[in-house]
C-alpha cells in the first residue's frame, strides 16, 4: 500500500525523533503543518541573515525537500496558518512544489481530505484546473483518495468531471481504488462510464473488475457502462472469482458466450479454476460448447480438469507446446515483444494455468509499455503459483511501471523472504525505495493512505 505519511513522521524517519537535531527548515515546514504561526515565525527570523531580508520574505521562500510552508500547510489545515502564508506573506497559492508528482497547495489540502482549507484556497485564487504530473489535476487526486465530500465540492466548484489525464478520468481513479461513494459522486454529475485510457486502453469498468469491486461495478453498469465491448468483462469476473460481478454483468446483457484472447469462454475460466459456484451462475446463460461431451455443471468442471491432463500428456500438444514456447522465446530475444506475446499467448491455450508462460508474456507487456496487462498477468500468476519469489518478482516489476512504488516494495520484500540471494530482486527493490521516496516524501503532506 502506497502511504502518505504525516510530515512529522516522515522527518523523524529521515532525522530521528528529536526534533532539535532536524534542520531547521523541516521545523519550519512541522510548525506550518500544525498550523502553529508563531513557531513559524521564530523560525524565519532565525533564518533570516541578521534580518536582511525580514520575517515575511524568509517565510515565503524558505523550502525544503521541496516543500514550502503553504504545501506543507495542507496536512494540517489549519486556516490561520494558510490566511498568514496567503494574506499577509502573499505566497503564490497556485505554486508546484519541487517532486515529480508537481502538486499545488490545493492538492496537498485535497490529499488531506481538508475541505476547509480546499474552500479557503480556491476563494484565494487556487486555479482549479492547474495539471501536474501526468495531466493530473486536484478533481483527480481527490477521486483517488476516496474524498468524496471534496470530489463533490470540486464538481460543484466546476472541476471537470471527465477531466483527461495519462491515467484516466477521475471516475478511472476512483474505480481502481474501490471508492464506492467517490464513484457514486461522480456518476451523479454525469461522468462517462465508457471513457476509454487511451495509453492503457481501460475503462471505468475493467478498473473497478481489476479493484475486485463488486459495489463499484454495479454501480457503473447501472449507469449505462457497455459490458459487451472488447474488453470481454465477463471472463475478467469469472478469471477473478467476483460471483456477484458476474450475476451483475449477466443481469445486464453481457455476452456469455464471448471467448477470452485464448479462446476459453467466461464457464471454462470458471472451470479451470475450480470455482463451482460461477460455473452453476453461467450455465444456465452459456451455449453447449460442441467439444464438452457431458453438458452439466459437473461435467463441465471434469472436461476442463481431463482436457489439461490430456493436453499434458498428450506428446502432439506437448511439442506444439514446446514449439510455441521457442519461437516465443526467440522473438523476445530479438526484442519482437508482439510476436512474443502472440506465442506465449497460444502457449497458455494449452495449459492456462502455465506460471512461466505468464511470467514471460508479463514481462513482454513491461517492454511493450502496458503495465495493467503485465499486472494482470503477474497477479494470475502469483494467485496459482504461491511460495514462488519469481511471481513476486514479476508482479513487482508491473507495480514499477505502474509508479505503484510502495506496493512494488511490499512484492519484492516477500519475494526476497523466499529467495534472499537474488540480486535482481534486490536490486530492483533499492531502486523502488528510491522511487518511493523521491514520489512520497518531497510532497508530504498527509497521513491517507494511497492504495
Amino acid at each position: 500500500m502506497g502511504i502518505e505519511f504525516p510530515l512529522p513522521h516522515v522527518f523523524e524517519q529521515l532525522h530521528g525523533k528529536a526534533e532539535d537535531n532536524w534542520p531547521p527548515e523541516a521545523s519550519f515546514l512541522v510548525a506550518a503543518y500544525r498550523g502553529n504561526v508563531r513557531r513559524l515565525k521564530e523560525i524565519a527570523r532565525s533564518l533570516d541573515d541578521r534580518g536582511r531580508r525580514g520575517v515575511e520574505a524568509t517565510v515565503a521562500t524558505t523550502s525544503y525537500r521541496g516543500l514550502n510552508a503553504l504545501h506543507a500547510a495542507g496536512g494540517g489545515g489549519n486556516l490561520a496558518v494558510y490566511r498568514y502564508l496567503v494574506e499577509v506573506v502573499k505566497m503564490d497559492v497556485n505554486m508546484w512544489d519541487a517532486s515529480a508528482a508537481k502538486k499545488t497547495p490545493l492538492e496537498h489540502a485535497v490529499s488531506g481530505g481538508n475541505l476547509p482549507a480546499v474552500r479557503y484556497l480556491l476563494d484565494h485564487g487556487a486555479d482549479l484546473h492547474m495539471e501536474g504530473d501526468e495531466n493530473v489535476t486536484a478533481l483527480h487526486r481527490a477521486a483517488k483518495k476516496g474524498k468524496s465530500v471534496i470530489v463533490r465540492f470540486l464538481l460543484s466548484r466546476g472541476a471537470h468531471v471527465d477531466g483527461n489525464s495519462e491515467s484516466g478520468t477521475p471516475l478511472h481513479f476512483a474505480a481502481l481504488k474501490g471508492h464506492e461513494s467517490t464513484v457514486e459522486v461522480l456518476l451523479e454529475h454525469h461522468a462517462n462510464p465508457n471513457k476509454v485510457v487511451p495509453s492503457y486502453l481501460v475503462t471505468p469498468l475493467e478498473a473497478a473488475l481489476i479493484a475486485a469491486s463488486t459495489p463499484c461495478v454495479k454501480l457503473l453498469v447501472q449507469a449505462g457502462a457497455n459490458v459487451n465491448d472488447a474488453n470481454n468483462y465477463l471472463a475478467k469476473a469469472a478469471t477473478e472469482g467476483l460471483t456477484e460481478a458476474i450475476k451483475c454483468l449477466l443481469e445486464a446483457g453481457a455476452n456469455p458466450n464471448c471467448p477470452d484472447e485464448c479462446g476459453r469462454r467466461p464457464i471454462e475460466l470458471a472451470a479451470v479454476y475450480g470455482r463451482r459456484e460461477d460455473v452453476e451462475l453461467l450455465f444456465a446463460f452459456t451455449s453447449p460448447i460442441p467439444n464438452v461431451s457431458d453438458w452439466t455443471v459437473d461435467g463441465i468442471i471434469n472436461h476442463a480438469k481431463l482436457e489439461r491432463i490430456q493436453l499434458k500428456d498428450d506428446a502432439v500438444f506437448k511439442k506444439k507446446t514446446s514449439d510455441l514456447k521457442q519461437q516465443g522465446d526467440e522473438a523476445f530475444d530479438r526484442q519482437d515483444y508482439t510476436n512474443a506475446s502472440l506465442f506465449y499467448t497460444e502457449a497458455l491455450r494449452v495449459d492456462p494455468s502455465d506460471c512461466q508462460m505468464l511470467v514471460k508474456r508479463s514481462r513482454c507487456w513491461l517492454r511493450l509499455g502496458d503495465g495493467q496487462k503485465a499486472l494482470e498477468d503477474a497477479t494470475i500468476c502469483k494467485r496459482s503459483w504461491r511460495g514462488s519469489a519469481e511471481a513476486h518478482h514479476c508482479r513487482a516489476e508491473a507495480l514499477v511501471l505502474l509508479k505503484e512504488y510502495e506496493k512494488a516494495c511490499e512484492e519484492l520484500s516477500s519475494g526476497l523472504e523466499l529467495d534472499p540471494e537474488n540480486d535482481e530482486m534486490d536490486k530492483l527493490f533499492w531502486e523502488a525505495m528510491e522511487l518511493k521516496q523521491k514520489k512520497v516524501m518531497p510532497a508530504q503532506v498527509s497521513n491517507t493512505a494511497e492504495t
